[in-house]
């Protein structure tokens, strides 16, 4: 246990884990800039700063795109509340952890909430949705872009097909793909997209930036009944973070000057260069892995997240243990599994600020040392080596391309 009464002194860990990310230093920098009142002009115009950042991030022009007070999974229940009510019917498509809790908050409002599932590791087959809504009114069609809990990256056009052809909107969860895993909003004409600002986008936990069209403008001021979740309105919100600037709740100060300095980092980088540099090391960070003798979880490599590597536990070896070793004897933190995949996978973060080629052979490194102290054993080098060849197989590419 810590002292309560002592100073802070947390470990300085790596963490490649779905999120939190570690953080550039111009962030830290943005974090411990001097307060200001939520209402003070200076910061109200500096609301409109964030959301023309986002904006570029989303590549949309929806008017109404802002950070929600809370986590990712704040996102979620905004997107979920706001255009469902008594009457209506909706398709979650789930295939992990957070794609179902995205059923489970729809189940809270009166809306009639139909799963199409899909095993982890695995992508929602579009015909299953496509069959599911046949004959039905549906409202919205929801999913994850990419699914954290098992590592799975899921085609938005293909959805955004089946959406159109039951005259639903699209819900997009992007926690774990926005600023690392191309999306376009406008392009891919995407109702609601939300995410997270702790994962790709490299920010302190506690904002989800969320982008909504006029479409979804108009169902939610149409509404029959009140939006249930009164923190999570968007028509309050839309006078807020709107032209107004009328009081609604006291935002995080120091988060927004935090996230706006995140989305600096991603747009100076260039969108295209960030998402092939998650690429790249997705790419490197596997073929380490499988020449240390393991596997891929997601085994289509089309369906693999390039911010999340999912890596199946071989038989004999104790997951959480090697998590331990890993984070104690290397200050490396990574995940495991939870829900049916508890014990039989490990998760291996590459967001944002994280996603660097020094990060990726380090972590092979120590993993083929603490997975030989448990009675896995590889030829030295294996893991790094391999990755070391995919780089520069990239850079050959790149340098010929």
């Amino acid at each position: 246990m810590t002292d309560p009464m002592g100073e802070l002194l947390p470990p300085p860990r790596l963490m490649m884990t779905p999120g939190p990310s570690n953080m550039d230093a111009r962030v830290y920098r943005a974090l411990a800039t001097p307060l200001v009142g939520h209402m003070d002009p200076w910061f109200t115009a500096m609301m409109s700063d964030v959301q023309i950042l986002l904006r570029r991030v989303f590549q949309t022009e929806n008017r109404m795109t802002y950070p929600v007070s809370a986590s990712g999974s704040g996102g979620i229940e905004a997107a979920v509340v706001n255009p469902l009510e008594a009457g209506d019917e909706a398709i979650v498509c789930s295939n992990g952890w957070f794609s179902d809790r995205m059923a489970v908050i729809g189940e809270r409002t009166a809306a009639k909430i139909i799963r199409v599932e899909a095993p982890y590791g695995k992508t929602v087959d579009p015909d299953d949705v496509r069959r599911a809504g046949r004959g039905r009114k549906i409202k919205l069609v929801g999913l994850a872009h990419g699914e954290t809990s098992s590592g799975v990256l899921q085609n938005l056009d293909d959805y955004r097909k089946v959406a159109d052809e039951l005259g639903a909107i699209l819900v997009v969860d992007a926690v774990a793909t926005l600023g690392g895993v191309p999306l376009d909003v406008d392009r891919q004409r995407i109702d609601i997209c939300f995410s997270g600002s702790q994962k790709t986008l490299s920010a302190p936990p506690g904002m989800a930036p969320i982008t909504l069209n006029t479409r979804v403008e108009e169902i939610v001021k149409t509404r029959k009944t009140p939006v249930q979740s009164w923190y999570f309105d968007f028509v309050p919100i839309m006078s807020f973070w709107g032209s107004e600037r009328t009081y609604h709740h006291t935002p995080p100060i120091s988060l927004i000057f935090a996230l706006r300095e995140a989305l600096r980092l991603a747009l100076e980088e260039g969108l295209e260069a960030r998402w092939e540099r998650h690429r790249q090391n997705q790419h490197a960070l596997i073929a380490g892995i499988e020449a240390l003798g393991l596997q891929p979880f997601v085994k289509n490599p089309a369906d693999r997240l390039p911010t999340v590597v999912a890596v199946v536990v071989p038989a004999g070896v104790d997951e959480a243990k090697v998590r331990a070793q890993l984070r104690e004897e290397f200050n490396l933190e990574i995940a495991g599994g939870f829900g049916p995949v508890k014990g039989k996978i490990w998760r291996v973060g590459l967001m944002g600020y994280v996603s660097q080629k020094s990060n990726v052979l380090l972590f092979l490194a120590a993993f083929e040392k603490v997975l030989g102290d448990h009675g896995f054993r590889v030829p030295a080098g294996a893991g790094v080596g391999a990755a070391v060849h995919s780089y520069a197989e990239a850079g050959a590419v790149a340098t010929h391309g």
